[in-house]
């Protein structure tokens, strides 16, 4: 028998399977009723534990199609009920044995709905778990990696495209679907490193610029954002995710930190221009303040759950952002119009340098 204990001395029981070893993090819940796979290879859950409320995880396993990352980035995952027996065309290994290898922590057996509801009304903090009673939960729990830009690339590297613009990609903890949309519709594809220079990405020449998402408090990055405000006055420029909160502390807005966040594949955002609202992709825990927007930003998406700011619009700028996955898990369609808007950008930012 294994616990998850959390910082305010709660405690959940469950049986370890996977990698079984002492582990810590930031105990989050992910609300989604599919997509584990892409869950445990996503960037922005780098160093977290992650509460599943769906109640069945594994039943198809793991295939070879479906990753965001070329590894498992969450410290553990904490499930009701883990199949054992998984059933599925494309599946390629068992979800515990993918586990094994990764080094990923997991317990099933929990009480996800008790810890959910835990977590929604305390908020999210942190926790271990571990096997036996340890000497020092506390320490355990500080010594857990935090979300940090360890998941960026280590050198910059290219997806070519057909015939369509030069996008920039700043790394910052990047999922592999989010480009593949604009590589689709032609555009050639230049990924870089969270460390690299404005002036260095600009020299080597792009037509427009992709700050992607990724792990960790936008506050912990004031170098970072000196560079994105610098690709925002040079280029069409889109944010999403945790570039869309960088793009925001670039133009003087403020970030906070949510009670528990958006972790899952239905979270509702309404487009207030378009009057419409899509179901989208979401992985945070950080959002922008909407007290005392800058002179100049305005807000052009909202969470139709709990009306955070979901996007921003930057007078003056050719740039915009938004806080979740464009043709996320959504919908394949529900959101791609945010990249035709960019492509849309980019065409007439080279008429007008033409």
């Amino acid at each position: 028998m294994a616990m998850l204990i959390l910082e305010d001395g709660t405690r959940f029981e469950g049986t370890l399977f996977g990698c079984r070893k002492a582990v810590g993090g930031e105990v989050v819940f992910m609300t989604g009723m599919s997509g584990y796979q892409e869950l445990m290879t996503d960037p922005a859950y780098c160093g977290q534990i992650v509460c599943m409320t769906y109640p069945l995880i594994g039943n198809i396993g793991v295939n070879d199609l479906d990753f965001e990352s070329g590894s498992a980035k969450l410290s553990a995952i904490l499930v009701s009920e883990l199949c054992d027996m998984p059933s599925n065309w494309q599946l390629k290994t068992p979800l515990e044995q993918y586990m094994e290898e990764q080094g990923v922590v997991g317990m099933h057996g929990v009480d996800t709905r008790a810890l959910t509801r835990h977590l929604r009304k305390a908020g999210v903090q942190r926790g271990c778990i571990v096997e036996e009673e340890p000497a020092d939960a506390a320490q355990l729990m500080a010594a857990a990696p935090a979300p940090a830009l360890a998941c960026t690339c280590d050198q910059p590297y290219e997806i070519p495209g057909e015939g369509g613009p030069v996008v920039a990609v700043l790394d910052l903890g990047m999922k592999r679907s989010l480009t593949a949309y604009l590589n689709k519709k032609g555009c050639t594809i230049r990924v870089y490193p969270a460390s690299t220079p404005a002036q260095a990405i600009l020299d080597a020449g792009c037509d427009g610029v992709l700050v992607s998402g990724g792990p960790g408090n936008p506050q912990d990055y004031p170098e970072i954002t000196e560079a994105v405000r610098a690709l925002m006055a040079a280029r069409p420029t889109l944010g999403v995710d945790l570039g869309h909160l960088l793009m925001a502390l670039a133009a003087g807005a403020k970030t906070e930190r949510m009670l528990y966040g958006h972790h899952g594949s239905n979270q509702p955002v309404k487009d207030l221009a378009r009057g419409t609202c899509a179901v989208t992709g979401q992985s945070h825990l950080y959002a922008v303040s909407g007290d005392g927007l800058p002179e100049g930003v305005t807000v052009s998406h909202i969470n139709w759950n709990d009306r955070s700011i979901e996007g921003l619009r930057y007078a003056g700028l050719q740039a915009f952002s938004v806080q979740f996955t464009p043709a996320g898990l959504g919908g394949e369609f529900d959101t791609t119009y945010v990249f035709d808007q960019f492509m849309d950008m980019m065409k007439k930012g080279d008429e007008q340098n033409a």
